[in-house]
């Protein structure tokens, strides 16, 4: 017989068939909230400080305030990991306006609401991180820095996001490219993109309108602390379709070679060694770091 599952809401373990967003959430009714998937490794939340600050740094853009601190969310999203017993998995992290019905936030007749869940979760089947992904350019643009911030990880935002994903469905392919408005590439519908060139790897600036992700900056970290040379230049197809390895990077896919786009092939068609020493050195870091579950 399965083990019972539970989901937090708003600071309150409760069974998750019981667990529902009110008619009237601000973030059912309009995409007025903030999200943060965080991975569980060997009984460890990897990057959780992070990715709490991340999620607060987004509320206060938004103007979104919390009824708790961050030490109290913390806690809740290690106890709600607890209480599912995953030592391994993947932890949803939703935040919304609160509850009330019309688009003006004065309507609110609640604070915030705080759900979390923790699941199974895997992204891409495994030969793709073996054989590698086949990427197509959509024709769906990433939003301007200028409409919204990129650092704000919002749940209206997505909406984009998944229209450029079932564009690359329609296609076949394993993900889909998104550029800036100007046809600079900025990342895949759910990952961050890197390239390497000569040894030398390059990933678009967060500044064109990428998320700045959490796994991004930990690749590049852990890029840096083998000796290779990472920058953060403007990237255009060209670039892409003429590196020697392709990767991309996120809390859900981890690390993945990206091998062919648009028809062409990367490199030799394969993942490239660089690729497949960043993708183990990524999976022996989670499984050493982050907040235990106790």
């Amino acid at each position: 017989m399965a083990e019972p599952q539970f989901a937090c809401i708003n600071g309150e373990l409760i069974p998750k068939e019981q667990a529902f967003v009110p008619l009237y959430d601000h973030g059912m009714l309009y995409g007025d909230g903030l999200f943060e998937g965080i991975r569980v490794y060997n009984n460890r939340v990897f990057k959780l400080d992070e990715h709490v600050a991340r999620l607060y740094y987004s509320a206060k853009a938004l103007n979104i305030e919390l009824k708790v601190d961050q030490a109290t969310l913390r806690k809740s999203i290690v106890e709600t990991v607890k209480a599912n017993g995953h030592r391994n998995g993947y932890i949803r992290v939703t935040v919304t306006r609160g509850v009330g019905l019309g688009l003006d936030p004065k309507h609110m007749k609640s604070g915030a609401n705080v759900y979390i869940s923790c699941e199974q979760l895997a992204l891409y089947p495994q030969e793709m991180y073996e054989n590698g992904l086949i990427v197509v350019t959509v024709s769906t643009r990433l939003p301007s820095p200028d409409v919204i911030d990129p650092r704000v990880k919002c749940t209206g935002k997505y909406i984009n996001n998944i229209m450029a994903k079932a564009e690359a469905n329609r296609y076949g392919a394993g993900e889909g490219l998104m550029l800036t408005r100007e046809g600079y590439v900025g990342e895949a519908t759910g990952d961050n993109i890197f390239l390497i060139k000569n040894g030398a790897i390059t990933t678009p600036p967060a500044s064109i309108g990428i998320l700045q992700g959490i796994t991004r900056d930990t690749v590049i970290e852990l890029a840096k602390a083998v000796g290779l040379a990472v920058s953060e230049p403007i990237i255009t197809q060209y670039d892409v379709y003429n590196a020697d390895e392709v990767f991309l990077t996120g809390t859900a896919a981890e690390v993945i070679p990206a091998v062919e786009f648009d028809g062409r092939k990367i490199g030799d068609g394969k993942p490239g060694p660089i690729t497949r020493q960043l993708i183990a050195a990524y999976r022996e870091h989670t499984q050493t770091t982050g907040t235990p579950v106790e």
